[in-house]
């Protein structure tokens, strides 16, 4: 374990690690713009039906699921580097594609394009980053890939916010369509992501291969290199050291059954079942259903745009104040007081809507649940993504654990506007609060802490006792170093 950073080349770090977290901006723009943008393509193209609708919003979701099916492979055989530039280029024609389409099927195609690249980018930006960084800051870090996630949250929410002109809340959808906003300005909402897609396709032309990866595929000199550029000669053969101790003498040839071994496997159900709890815990049904969420509190459509800015506000507010906490409380500690703080606000947002006590108050509630999750699941659940995977299946793993979260929150999108149908906005907060429960329960009882642990050290550690004593992880990490 690193005593300190002082010898590191920070500013190196730092750029490797911000172009790679380009890939989260992108993520949280493609991820939020279909929500400010959703009352005037749905008016162009006449969706009234609510299967359809959910379809529309999903449908970037089974892109994701495709991306992270094939990011365990593409990380593995090609590294971490350029499935991310093919990320960069599918966001690009996303971008590009959605904003001329003519017509409500080659609109989803789009959609599922840019699906693939959330699904690549949200598997390997966390992964890459992780795997460049010293252990005493990797938490802070890779929290950074959140920020920018949030960032491109915030940016297409001002973008759609920018973009859209003043509409009469009480105009119909026929005539909605025949606006400048459900002609053109939605199609520009789309297209704006294209500039930051370029930027990021460029930049990593400029950054290195995953030293972890590279020492894997059995090319050790420039493994080292970028080791010794990032802390020095010492620190580039220690890790080096570490790397090939746990990767074992067959680190080129891994089956995916590896990851049902009696080691591996308990860690893979706890990714698993953390990645599943991110998208349950319902936050990003507020991202992705603001509109709706909004109008059903007494909102009209202009001062819905200008709430949905505001949740993006506090979104990047609460993930900056985040990054020092994940290497400074700990990972566990912020995973528990995250989901027994949303079980709370979830119980009395559904208790607003079920007693009428809309407006502000519900506005406050919604904002209160964002900055929880912003401070706590929203950057950790990435973090321990990233990190609790040994070295020699962490590119399947890390599949396996995205795949988990995109089918989760394909579920979640699709079924929202049914499940709003169906229960009310009241019932459907109260089925999260029950969720934000259930994961308090498992975090406390199998999630270890990880902070300040080395990759390889934290890999000793979990792999050498199946049954993680979750209170205890400080005290093995003598051991473990």
């Amino acid at each position: 374990m690193e005593k300190s950073t002082d010898r590191f080349n920070m500013g190196y770090v730092w750029m490797m690690c911000l172009v790679a977290a380009c890939g989260g901006l992108l993520f949280g723009y493609d991820w939020v713009v279909i929500g400010g943008a959703k009352p005037f393509y749905e008016a162009y193209f006449s969706i009234t039906d609510p299967a359809q609708s959910g379809w529309a919003m999903s449908s970037a979701l089974l892109g994701c699921v495709l991306g992270a099916v094939i990011s365990g492979w593409c990380s593995d055989k090609f590294g971490r580097r350029s499935p991310l530039i093919l990320a960069a280029v599918l966001f690009s024609i996303s971008a590009w594609g959605t904003a001329i389409a003519s017509s409500f099927d080659w609109f989803v195609f789009y959609r599922i394009v840019g699906g693939v690249g959330i699904g690549l980018a949200s598997a390997l930006s966390p992964v890459y980053i992780a795997e460049v960084s010293p252990a005493q800051r990797r938490g802070k870090f890779v929290s950074i890939n959140q920020l920018t996630i949030v960032i491109g949250v915030l940016a297409a929410q001002l973008v759609n916010l920018m973009i859209a002109e003043p509409v009469d809340s009480s105009v119909s959808m026929e005539a909605l369509a025949q606006t400048w906003n459900g002609q053109t300005g939605w199609r520009w909402m789309f297209g704006a992501e294209l500039i930051p897609a370029l930027a990021f396709l460029i930049l990593m032309f400029f950054v290195p291969e995953s030293p972890r990866w590279l020492a894997k595929a059995g090319k050790e000199d420039q493994a080292r290199k970028v080791l010794q550029r990032i802390g020095g000669t010492h620190y580039a053969q220690s890790t080096l050291n570490d790397i090939q101790r746990s990767l074992g003498d067959d680190a080129k040839k891994i089956p995916f059954s590896e990851l049902c071994s009696p080691k591996v496997r308990p860690v893979i159900v706890i990714g698993i079942v953390l990645a599943v709890f991110q998208q349950w815990c319902g936050i990003n049904v507020i991202f992705n259903y603001a509109q709706e969420i909004f109008a059903s509190a007494g909102f009209d459509i202009n001062d819905t745009l200008k709430s949905i800015v505001a949740t993006g506000l506090i979104n990047l507010i609460f993930t900056v104040l985040a990054l020092p906490l994940v290497d400074r409380l700990g990972r566990r500690k912020l995973m528990l007081i995250g989901s027994l703080g949303l079980t709370v606000i979830y119980a009395l947002i559904a208790g607003a809507y079920a007693f009428g006590i809309l407006g502000l108050p519900v506005l406050l509630l919604v904002l209160a649940a964002i900055a929880i999750y912003a401070l706590t699941l929203a950057p950790v659940t990435w973090v321990l993504l990233s990190e609790i995977f040994p070295n020699r299946v962490r590119g399947m793993a890390m599949a396996v654990g995205t795949f988990s979260l995109w089918i989760a929150c394909f579920l979640l999108t699709y079924t929202f506007p049914l499940l709003n149908a169906g229960l009310g906005a009241s019932g459907s907060f109260l089925l999260y609060g029950v969720i934000c429960l259930m994961g308090f329960l498992f975090i406390k009882a199998k999630v270890p802490e990880t902070k300040g642990i080395t990759l390889e050290a934290l890999e000793t550690l979990l792999g050498g006792n199946r049954e993680v004593d979750v209170d205890g992880v400080a005290n093995d990490r003598a051991e473990a170093k």
